[in-house]
């Protein structure tokens, strides 16, 4: 069983997807970097200087911390909002990974397909001596 397990990790296309999902997580870090950092700040500049992960629709509000009657710190109660803001910048960090991965693999289709591809021009295979003999015999059967 343990040499399967083995013979199994040892595969080039365990090996493949191992390198291609910690590639695909620091590239995931990297596109969240650029929606975060570059592209969403801008966007909120021209809709007045919003931050899209501060926007939200806040359902009830929060209740500060406060103490009771004998002195006793009451814990606070969190406002309860639904936070657009932060769902249209992961939206836009989705769509940019998707399209790039999506162009990753077109590439690699296409370069597959090219490999693939017989070259029209080639000539054809030089016959064999077994059909050489038979086209002598056949041209001699015709004289």
């Amino acid at each position: 069983m343990l040499n399967d397990f083995k013979a199994f990790v040892m595969r080039g296309n365990v090996i493949d997807m191992a390198v291609g999902i910690i590639i695909g997580g620091a590239f995931g870090k990297i596109v969240s970097s650029l929606v975060n950092d570059i592209i969403m700040p801008p966007i909120g500049m021209l809709m007045g200087g919003v931050s899209f992960t501060d926007l939200k629709v806040v359902m009830k509000d929060g209740v500060a911390e406060s103490t009771d009657a004998a002195g006793a710190a009451v814990a606070a109660i969190p406002e309860v909002a639904i936070y657009y803001g932060n769902f249209i910048q992961t939206t836009v960090d989705f769509v940019i990974i998707a399209f790039a991965i999506f162009m990753m693999i077109r590439l690699f289709m296409n370069m597959r397909r090219k490999k693939e591809e017989v070259p029209v021009d080639a000539p054809p295979p030089a016959p064999t001596i077994e059909e050489q003999l038979l086209t002598e015999i056949r041209d001699l059967l015709k004289k």
